[in-house]
């Protein structure tokens, strides 16, 4: 058995229970849905993983596309798929924009933390996502890194809102609107650089992803910043069959830090 599926089997008295949970978002001004897996045995309060999905999904395709709940359901964790839109996890400042990061920081995880036995600190919530998610992940965790105190992305679309010059040129019309000094990750990545909190940041992706480039730019950005990161490149492409192997060593990482903490 690989050691990263192993690790897997050591909290055996864990059961889990999947929640579907409808709510109102102050945020967005509307009814929103999103997904828990929530242990129902075990000694709570429990840490929690917020996990992204991409642009072309919502917030039931973690569930559907992959074997979240298999994974996670010996752990001692919760885990939260929310809906992100096509947004960014952004707040669009656009005629018409609507604010899907605060709806992260506010609607999804105040919702969570009143609706279930959770640890309410940085020390115990981390964030991941694929793609748009992976961005994501790592865009809120460094602006609100008084919430998050864990990050992971796989294949994330990390030139968004920057101004390098490797960038997916499709990718990027669909944010030319975003403030860079807010949403570019390198800059986030400098600004954090400058607090004295500690980010534990894991980055993979696919060596025939067309965001390959993208993740191997920012990966050299931390690197030259001196920011302690994970980055490993792995066969595949941008692809379920992808993240469905590789969220087991999301999962594997995060409960490694929480552990530690």
């Amino acid at each position: 058995m690989p050691q990263h599926l192993r690790f897997y089997n050591i909290y055996s008295e864990i059961n889990m229970a999947f929640c579907s949970v409808n709510f109102f978002a102050d945020s967005l001004g509307k009814a929103m849905g999103m997904n828990a897996i929530v242990p129902t045995s075990g000694k709570g309060p429990f840490p929690v993983l917020y996990l992204l999905h991409g642009l072309s999904d919502d917030y039931t395709l973690w569930q559907r596309r992959s074997s979240i709940e298999r994974y996670a359901e010996r752990l001692p964790v919760i885990v939260v798929m929310p809906d992100g839109g096509r947004s960014f996890y952004c707040n669009d400042p656009r005629p018409g924009g609507m604010a899907f990061e605060d709806h992260i920081v506010k609607d999804v995880v105040g919702t969570v933390d009143r609706l279930f036995p959770t640890i309410a600190s940085r020390g115990g919530r981390a964030i991941a996502g694929l793609s748009m998610g992976g961005y994501g992940a790592l865009m809120l965790s460094l602006r609100h890194p008084d919430m998050f105190s864990i990050a992971c992305s796989h294949s994330g679309a990390m030139g968004i809102a920057s101004s390098t010059p490797k960038q997916e040129p499709g990718l990027k019309k669909l944010t030319a609107g975003l403030p860079k000094e807010s949403y570019d990750l390198y800059r986030l990545a400098k600004r954090f650089k400058l607090t004295v909190k500690k980010m534990a940041i894991r980055i993979d992706c696919g060596a025939q992803d067309f965001l390959i480039e993208d993740n191997r730019q920012f990966h050299a950005h931390l690197t030259k910043l001196g920011m302690p990161h994970e980055y490993q490149e792995y066969p595949g492409g941008h692809s379920w069959e992808y993240w469905d192997e590789h969220v087991q060593q999301t999962l594997k990482f995060a409960m490694e830090y929480f552990k530690k903490k």
